[in-house]
């Protein structure tokens, strides 16, 4: 039989690591890098049978290449650790596999929930079908620090059944991550030379809001589709402040 491994990579997951782990149980490897997690997130690894690794944190995309790095199986599934896969996932994923296909990748399309509640319209999957599915050695992760994506060697396909995403169970969490992606966003755009200034802020903000809100028809989704679209508006507004940020200090 094919053999296939599930990577994570974690930094304080405990709300979410447990669920995500035991949907992957029947995969034939976990593998797992934690950088510096304090909050019982390797207590919980302990219970299960997880290959854990103590690493630093050199960003999304290397930290990902270190994990698939590790998988010594035929195939590799990378999850995030606010993600599950389900039993319908799980079946087209080993069908898949141990099929003649000549696709070395296959997209996966994600079910997003926002506040505990499905998404329909602006995250919808069929607009987020990241690579998740890959075959070993036929795939990397490009080196971003955040907005990482896979850049596969061959031929990608997609599959039908949906990967669960509980990226923002509370306001909580779209504050945190629109705190941390901002960050990591800038120095992004600091590492492409990219310059900020307070009317590209703005722009950039409220355009990211409107798209959100009303070409992707957040609107449609009711409240968790306003949250989405304010989100995207804070993550992207700090994220360019945070550049300009970054330039006075250099030009100080």
């Amino acid at each position: 039989m094919t053999t296939i491994a599930a990577t994570i990579i974690t930094k304080n997951e405990a709300a979410n690591i447990e669920a995500c782990i035991r949907s992957v149980l029947w995969m034939d490897q976990i593998v797992l890098l934690d950088s510096g997690s304090t909050d019982g997130t390797l207590e919980i690894c302990e219970k299960y049978k997880v290959q854990v690794t103590k690493t630093d944190w050199p960003g999304f995309g290397i930290q990902k290449n270190r994990a698939l790095d590790k998988a010594n199986t035929d195939w590799i599934f990378s999850i995030d650790a606010d993600e599950r896969v389900s039993l319908e996932l799980k079946n087209e994923i080993l069908q898949t596999i141990n099929s003649s296909s000549d696709c070395v990748a296959f997209k996966v399309p994600r079910q997003n929930y926002v506040l505990g509640k499905p998404v329909k319209h602006c995250l919808n999957s069929k607009s987020d079908a990241p690579i998740r599915l890959v075959k070993k050695d036929y795939a990397k992760f490009t080196s971003d620090i955040v907005h990482e994506k896979i850049i596969p060697d061959g031929s990608v396909g997609k599959l039908k059944n949906t990967l669960q995403h509980f990226s923002f169970p509370d306001l909580a969490s779209v504050l945190q991550k629109a705190s941390l992606y901002s960050t990591l966003g800038a120095e992004k755009l600091a590492a492409q030379n990219i310059k900020s200034s307070i009317t590209k802020t703005l722009l950039h903000a409220i355009w990211s809001f409107l798209r959100m809100y009303f070409l992707k028809l957040g609107f449609l989704d009711g409240w968790s589709g306003f949250i989405m679209a304010l989100g995207s508006f804070e993550g992207t507004f700090y994220r360019y402040a945070k550049l300009m940020e970054m330039d006075n200090k250099k030009d100080g």
